[in-house]
């Protein structure tokens, strides 16, 4: 039987906790118009424009804070399917391996198991977004000259979630009746990045018949 989208996506199975926006904070204000429009039922293409008068940064920002919110507790939904035994690799079928590197514990492309892949993914996330020299909070601090880059790293790695949960667990997702969800997410995520040219083409590959 299928779930409802609350059973689903349960709060108390959320990979990590959630960042919210504060109340009040242009990036608030930003955060509701976009999921007023999502929730209208525009078009996904139209819904991930640039609003008329908007910082891009503060725009990206917003999206990627949401969708690591959304790609969080999709992975927290089916991780119970998700072990060491099931996939004792990060992968996207036999051809795509990923591996994970960051500038302190794993300073060379390390292989580990889609688990450990996605702690590691999720907390280093977090870390940043939570930043404020990267992702600045208060009015009138600019954004830095490397936001851009080190947003399309992040949204690199979370394609890399859809691509494993995807081709590994997509049985685990239509058997709770949550692939009409995933589906609208991964077409959000990816109207988005294309709107924006925020990942290389290559690393679309895996899912390119989609």
């Amino acid at each position: 039987m299928a779930l409802c989208l609350k059973q689903v996506f349960n709060k108390d199975k959320t990979f990590r906790p959630r960042k919210k926006f504060e109340p009040g904070t242009q990036r608030f204000e930003l955060y509701k118009k976009a999921q007023a429009s999502l929730k209208s039922g525009l078009d996904l293409k139209a819904v991930v424009q640039l609003p008329p008068g908007e910082s891009i940064n503060d725009w990206i920002a917003v999206h990627v804070v949401d969708f690591f919110n959304r790609i969080n507790l999709i992975y927290g939904t089916m991780s119970e399917y998700c072990t060491e035994r099931s996939c004792p690799i990060m992968s996207g079928g036999l051809k795509y391996e990923y591996r994970w590197q960051d500038d302190s514990k794993y300073k060379k492309p390390t292989k580990l198991s889609a688990p450990q892949y996605m702690c590691m993914l999720m907390d280093w996330i977090e870390m940043l977004i939570n930043n404020e020299d990267i992702f600045p909070t208060r009015i009138g601090v600019p954004f830095p000259r490397q936001f851009q880059q080190v947003c399309t790293k992040i949204l690199t790695r979370l394609f890399r979630v859809f691509v494993h949960v995807y081709i590994h667990h997509f049985d685990s997702i239509i058997n709770m009746g949550a692939e009409a969800h995933v589906n609208t997410c991964y077409k959000h995520f990816y109207y988005f990045i294309r709107e924006f040219s925020l990942i290389d083409h290559r690393e679309l590959e895996p899912l390119v018949r989609m």
